[in-house]
Order: structure tokens, then sequence, then C-alpha cells
């Protein structure tokens, strides 16, 4: 089958095996598969990660390796999946939790112990497997773990409707949370460099504003960094109220000092967010309350793999999508 794999660089490999799946999975052909910037930085050497990239994707179950007449009828079901499973001990607490996520011998799909997505085929656990609803396409069903790791924000906090929320930073990550957390009736406003970007998001009733419009003072309740980068950090601690929140989505990687002072001067609570559920984010997509196709800057066929990856760079691009 094709495969896009990362092993000391980047390939596209014709002839990679075929998946089969172990005692309880599901074989899923890929449909439409989405680029993340994890992928990208698994190019660059993050995770330590080789074998086949990928995390966000919609597929159809073909079989279950399974005798369970509950996991066979999942197969012919157009599907999406958790990226992370665990090890299923019930005595221990994250998979008893079916929190997955936090498993210290989970697999992740596509950056840890398990081939991802952007191949014909690939294999999942039934049990991280969720069924794409009906009226969703599949490209509002691709996105459907980005928009769950933004759900993932209620998940850990209770928003209050008179707080006032700020998410800095336009990019995937920015745009998602905020049109998430605006779908849940939160008082938010979206902040980035890119009017282009913002106006996707005021498009659906999303307050926006420049940065250079922004005037940086500590009168938000909560604020969301979603810049991935040292300065985003600080920006967001000078814009965080005494006693509010900061919560942390995108990872920042920095050897730049940083000045924490002011965390602990303004009793700021920092949270750090990751992965979500899918439940809350197929709800939203089948109710309608957010629309992707406005973040699809290009969909490529697996044979141009390259030049997917080389679009996924521009900043000018927001999601790239690979067709199978």
């Amino acid at each position: 089958m094709k495969a896009i794999v990362f092993d000391n660089g980047l390939k596209l490999d014709n002839n990679y095996p075929k998946p089969e799946p172990q005692k309880g999975e599901a074989l899923i052909r890929v449909t439409l598969a989405g680029i993340c910037n994890t992928d990208y930085e698994i190019t660059k050497g993050y995770m330590g990660y080789s074998g086949v990239l990928g995390h966000e994707f919609v597929g159809i179950v073909e079989d279950v390796n399974s005798e369970d007449t509950k996991d066979r009828e999942w197969i012919g079901k157009r599907v999406v999946a958790e990226i992370s499973y665990g090890c299923n001990d019930p005595n221990r607490e994250w998979c008893a939790k079916k929190n997955y996520r936090h498993c210290p011998n989970r697999h992740t799909l596509g950056i840890w112990k398990k081939d991802g997505c952007f191949a014909e085929y690939m294999t999942m656990p039934v049990n991280v497997l969720f069924e794409v609803p009906k009226n969703v396409s599949d490209r509002q069903a691709v996105f459907t773990e980005p928009l769950a790791a933004a759900c993932e924000i209620t998940e850990q906090l209770h928003i209050e409707p008179t707080q006032k929320v700020l998410v800095l930073g336009d990019g995937k990550l920015g745009l998602t949370t905020a049109l998430t957390l605006h779908s849940v009736n939160c008082d938010v406003t979206l902040v980035g460099k890119h009017r282009n970007k913002l106006d996707i998001a005021s498009a659906q009733g999303v307050k926006t504003k420049l940065l250079e419009e922004l005037e940086v003072n500590p009168v938000y309740d909560v604020v969301v960094e979603a810049t991935g980068t040292a300065g985003g950090f600080e920006t967001s601690m000078s814009l965080t109220k005494p006693r509010g929140v900061l919560v942390l989505k995108s990872t920042v990687a920095t050897g730049k000092e940083l000045n924490l002072a002011p965390i602990v001067i303004n009793e700021i609570t920092v949270l750090g967010s990751r992965c979500g559920q899918f439940t809350p984010a197929l709800r939203l997509l089948e109710n309608n309350r957010i629309d992707f196709t406005p973040f699809i800057s290009g969909i490529y066929s697996i044979d141009k793999a390259y030049e997917a990856f080389e679009a996924n760079k521009s900043k000018d691009s927001i999601k790239i999508l690979i067709e199978f």
C-alpha cells in the first residue's frame, strides 16, 4: 500500500506493508487525512518517532479482528478515532477512567509506537472508534481530533457566562479554540497577526482583534495561549487578570529565559491542556455549530505527499488535507 513515512527523512513508500489488525482492532481504509503541525515537528525530530505519520483522519472500517458480534458491527461504518489507546488494565487509574491519553503504556497514532493514518490502510482498537454522523461530511469529520482538543478546555475548566476569554494566536489551533468556545456561548475574543485568518472567525460570530491594536492589560479572566512561542506566553501572562487562568494549549519549546514572577505575584493559575474527548466534538459537528470549510487551504492526493508538506509550511496555509 502507499504510505507517507518518516525515517530519517520524509518519503512516500508505494510498497509499505498493509497492516494486519490485532485482536480487538479494526482495519480501516483511510479516505481523508489532515496534516497537523505535530507531523511537521516530527520531521524535525520531535518525539524521536519513525514510521507512518498522521493522526487526523476519517475512514471506513473494512474488517475487525474479533469474534464479538458487537465489535463486528463496526464493519462498513465511517469512523474517526481518538489518537491514543492504553493497556486497558482495569487496575490502572487512567485506563479505568478510559482516559487513555495519560496511560504510561499508551500508543499514540502517528506519534508514539503506532503507525499513523497517512496510508491507504491503518488499524486502531475498536474501543477508541467513533461513528461519524451521516450529516457530517468527510471534510468536516477530518477536523474531529483538533476540535476535541479545543473542547478539552471546557472539560477541564468551568468558564462562567460573565467571564471574559481571550485566545492568543490565529493559526489552526487558535482559530479552532476560539470557534469552539464561542459555540458554547463564551464571551471570547481572538487575537492574531493575520486579518485573513481572523476574518474566518469573525464570519462565524467571534470577536477578533489584530495584535497590533490590542491594549496589553490584565483584564481577561481566561487567556488561552495558542501561539507556540515564548513571546506569546509572556504576552498571555500580561493579559491575565489577578487570580485568572492561563491555559497553555500549545507547546512552548524554547531555550529563552522566561520571567515567571507575574504568575506568583498575580496568583495566576496555569492550566496545561492537550487532547480531548471525541463525543462533544462530533456533537458540535452534527449540530453544524462550526464550519471548517474556510480552514481548507488545499487538498492533495497521497501521490503528491511532498507538495502537501511543502504547502503546510506556508504561512498562508491553515489546513492541508490528503485524499486517498
